[in-house]
């Protein structure tokens, strides 16, 4: 059995101006209904992946679905929000102001250390990408090679559970867009992985 956990394709993003934290709960929203940037194509090496699997599984959120549907439609058997990217948490400081990136990766590191108003916590999303594993093994058995198109933190998680649970792999998925990392579960370590896409 294999399982492919590959990061989806650039998104369109919202404004990239300074804003406040409070400001920033709304620019998530907005890039969580965003789909792809049109110039974000798979590279060949992504799409050789997305043609020798059996189905494609994404998440709910609009740049997984998408991309999803640029590695093969056709493939497409499941759609879910226990798949989509771990929460950012929120705060209504509206003093400081800072760009959407600094606020995404102050609100994540706070996020690992425990903070989590308006969101779940790291304790809540490591139990569903337990159960998100269990369905992709499903899957897996049912038809072999299932490609999971999904989101780097989230990616990074399901990473750490499926070699918990005796799959082999990468560490690392692969965190830049398109990339992505093959686990299979098999006596002996198999590791595969993309380099950096330019």
């Amino acid at each position: 059995m294999k399982i492919t956990l590959i990061r989806h394709g650039k998104p369109k993003t919202p404004s990239l101006e300074k804003i406040s934290a409070s400001e920033f709960g709304e620019w998530v929203s907005v890039y969580n209904g965003s789909g792809l940037c049109p110039s974000s194509q798979p590279p060949k090496e992504t799409l050789k992946q997305a043609n020798i699997c059996d189905v494609i599984v994404c998440s709910a959120l609009p740049r997984s679905i998408e991309s999803a549907k640029a590695l093969n439609a056709e493939k497409i058997v499941l759609s879910d929000a226990l798949f989509n990217e771990a929460d950012l948490p929120i705060a209504n400081w509206r003093t400081l102001k800072l760009s959407p990136k600094l606020w995404t990766i102050t609100f994540r590191t706070l996020w690992f250390f425990g903070y989590a108003r308006h969101s779940k916590s790291l304790k809540e999303t490591k139990l569903r990408s337990a159960e998100a594993i269990k369905r992709l093994t499903e899957l897996a058995q049912k038809y072999d090679h299932v490609l999971f198109v999904g989101h780097g933190v989230y990616n990074q998680m399901l990473a750490n559970e499926l070699r918990r649970t005796g799959w082999s792999g990468p560490k690392n998925p692969g965190a830049k867009h398109w990339q992505f990392g093959v686990y299979e579960y098999r006596t002996g370590p198999t590791i595969q992985q993309t380099d950096d896409f330019r």
